[in-house]
């Protein structure tokens, strides 16, 4: 083997590790900003899903009222 191809070799060995530690350093970046995304994602849902789950209760509050016979009575007497 000759001395130039040597170099050459070495110099494609160098770059190439230095290319590929890159690529695994942007991997781990990737990764972590995904996970970080995934846990507020969660958050969100679980924030969502409290408010649902209120709202119904109001919802379900508001119909009794409505459907209680004395709530018709008084409408009757606020018109009167």
């Amino acid at each position: 083997m000759s001395g130039t191809t040597m170099v050459v070799l070495i110099v494609l060995i160098s770059v190439g590790s230095g290319v590929i530690y890159d690529m695994y350093k942007k991997h781990l970046e990737f990764k972590s900003r995904t996970l970080k995304n995934s846990k507020e994602a969660n958050e969100h849902v679980a924030e969502v899903t409290k408010e649902l789950q209120e709202l119904r209760e109001r919802v379900q509050t508001l119909e009794a009222i409505v459907t209680d016979s004395s709530y018709n009575v008084k409408q009757e007497i606020n018109r009167l």
